[in-house]
């Protein structure tokens, strides 16, 4: 598994309690309905290229209300240009 080899700790819910997970789980559903149940794969080479553009237009496209309604790319950029300017502001030294 990629993520063992990546050195990343597992960690699995109860069985049958997914509210322990709900947004992977909520996730994995969108996953399945959107791209998996919708397509029709005829290699791996395919399939990884269908799901790239679906991760891509999920990642870029779609707004998601757990991020006030902002893409998770556009979310990313506004927390990371936040983070600049907390960092940026502490550097200062008072007049």
């Amino acid at each position: 598994m990629l993520g063992l080899e990546a050195g990343v700790a597992l960690s699995f819910i109860r069985p049958g309690k997914p509210v322990e997970n709900a947004y992977i789980e909520s996730f994995n559903g969108r996953f399945r309905d959107e791209c998996l149940n919708e397509r029709s794969f005829v290699s791996m080479r395919h399939a990884k290229r269908l799901i790239e553009e679906w991760r891509i237009e999920y990642n870029t496209e779609r707004p998601h209300s757990s991020l006030g309604y902002l893409t998770p790319v556009q979310f990313a950029r506004a927390h990371d240009a936040k983070q600049q300017f907390l960092t940026s502001d502490s550097n200062c030294s008072p007049d």
